[in-house]
């Protein structure tokens, strides 16, 4: 049975006065523990998708199924809060608090979420050991460079458990030796937490690393 199952899924957005649609029956299946990459050119709508799966945004038509848990019939809270739990995002800018540290800003979702300081904070502290970054725990994100800040947003993804990863672009703001270093952690990371990942990339080489590579265009998604 597939862990993800998305069913006919539209969007349409309003751009002035007209409607742009953006996904058109747009129907996926990911099995538990599979690693994919969503490839296809700039602006058709690759962000949108991972937004609607992991429940940043409302779908227009169509179904969202993770686990047993049908995502797009739940009301907003329930949304927020399942999101807050069961996924993890990785963005393409790593958009961490520049006033903390590493180690705060990877323990933050789980003090929203109300788990003991010291629990986050050692939480949070293994996991930042655990990508590389011993050396950088009292760092703020202006004391680090784009790759190792990035390493702190892919802890920060984890730090909850979470049981699917959502990863747009995460390596396109990197110079390739660096983008390699970070597709060879994202691996290790999937295989580690036994997460069922969905990642949208330009990067060809990070598509390779995948389990399976699938072309969005058109609104539609297929085998690349």
């Amino acid at each position: 049975m597939s862990f993800l199952t998305v069913t006919d899924l539209g969007k349409t957005y309003a751009v002035g006065h007209r409607q742009l649609r953006v996904l058109r029956g747009l129907s996926l299946e990911v099995q538990a523990g599979e690693m994919v990459a969503i490839v296809g050119a700039s602006g058709v709508g690759k962000s949108t998708l991972l937004h609607l799966l992991g429940g940043l945004d409302r779908i227009d038509g169509g179904a969202i199924r993770i686990g047993e848990v049908a995502l797009h019939a739940l009301p907003a809270p329930a949304v927020v809060a399942y999101r807050n739990r069961h996924v993890g995002f990785v963005f393409q800018f790593h958009h961490l608090l520049p006033e903390f540290d590493a180690v705060e800003n990877t323990a933050m979702p789980l003090r929203i979420a109300r788990v003991p300081p010291r629990d986050a904070q050692a939480r949070a502290t293994d996991l930042l050991r655990r990508v590389g970054l011993d050396h950088r725990l009292s760092h703020r994100p202006g004391m680090m460079s784009g790759g190792e800040q990035q390493r702190v947003a892919i802890a920060r993804a984890l730090v909850t458990r979470p049981s699917l990863l959502l990863a747009d672009e995460p390596t396109g703001d990197l110079d390739e030796q660096t983008a390699d270093g970070l597709h060879r952690l994202l691996r290790e990371m999937h295989r580690e937490h036994g997460l069922t990942s969905v990642i949208a990339t330009h990067n060809l080489r990070l598509a390779s690393v995948c389990d399976r590579v699938l072309r969005l265009a058109d609104g539609v998604l297929a085998p690349a």
